[in-house]
């Protein structure tokens, strides 16, 4: 099953803020198309019903792959943290409220559907801080779900500059980012053990995959047990949301590769050039 992501991402919260500073709520904008905030609200859910709608801005646009920050007050964010990008922070005149111990952040369209949804708790804090207060929790991948709370990880000690401490990183990118492209589970190795003998019996290795987003290219080689690349299935290839990839037991020069373990290494690589790389183990066997 494909996992479709939503227009806008929740992808950095501050729900317990310095004293009685302001709460914050990142949103990055997930399209290539400008995104206009008057069209979303965040809201108050009741019993898992909408029963109250914050406007957001009237006049604010996110551009396509950008951030906006979310606040009560842009001037305490712009003095407790590192912010960027001044201009991407909005002002709103009333917000949610965040509980210190457990909370959501709902995101809604104009009719009241939810974009995105981010259930979250002082627990998901790292345990090695010992006071949770004034640091936020940040997404650590724009592909892996929401409410996925290994995908969610207390900001770094690293954001602070010019003697502003906090820890968060309103505007830009998240000091925890992981990217995931892929799922180890989107690439499937089989027969794991393979025979190109020709009898008509696992004469063949494919490498079939099914991937969560689109925009992937990648490299698929196959190297043997001394890290020697034996043949090239892909170079740069542009993968589509499925497809199969064969092997048929012959290295670059059409010649049958020795019996022995064999790794393929899959390189992925996404529009903005993050890259991912994962290895899958087959053993082939020659009679």
């Amino acid at each position: 099953m494909l996992k479709l992501l939503s227009i806008l991402l929740i992808t950095e919260v501050l729900f317990n803020p310095i004293s009685d500073g302001a709460d914050y709520v990142e949103l990055y904008n997930n399209t290539d198309d400008t995104i206009a905030l008057s069209d979303y609200y965040l809201a108050k859910m009741t019993d898992g019903i909408v029963s109250k709608l914050y406007p957001m801005g009237l006049d604010h646009k996110v551009a396509p792959h950008d951030y906006v920050v979310l606040t009560t007050d842009a001037a305490d964010i712009l003095s407790t943290f590192c912010v960027r990008y001044p201009s991407k922070l909005v002002e709103m005149k009333s917000m949610p409220s965040y509980p210190n111990a457990a909370g959501s952040v709902v995101l809604v369209d104009k009719d009241t559907l939810v974009v995105d949804r981010f259930d979250y708790s002082e627990s998901m804090h790292s345990r090695l801080i010992r006071n949770a207060e004034g640091v936020s929790l940040e997404r650590r991948s724009l592909t892996a779900a929401t409410d996925d709370r290994s995908n969610w990880y207390s900001a770094a000690s690293t954001t602070s500059c010019d003697g502003r401490p906090g820890r968060g990183t309103p505007t830009s990118a998240n000091s925890q980012s992981k990217e995931f492209l892929f799922e180890e589970d989107d690439f499937v190795v089989e027969p794991s053990i393979f025979s190109p003998d020709g009898d008509g019996y696992n004469d063949l290795m494919d490498v079939s995959y099914q991937m969560s987003v689109d925009g992937l290219s990648a490299d698929v080689a196959i190297y043997d047990s001394q890290g020697r690349k034996v043949r090239q299935l892909l170079r740069g290839g542009l993968l589509g949301y499925q497809g199969v990839l064969t092997w048929d037991g012959l290295d670059d020069n059409g010649r049958i590769c020795h019996r022995g373990i064999y790794t393929i290494v899959i390189v992925a690589i996404n529009l903005s050039g993050v890259k991912q790389i994962s290895k899958k183990a087959v053993t082939l066997v020659v009679k």
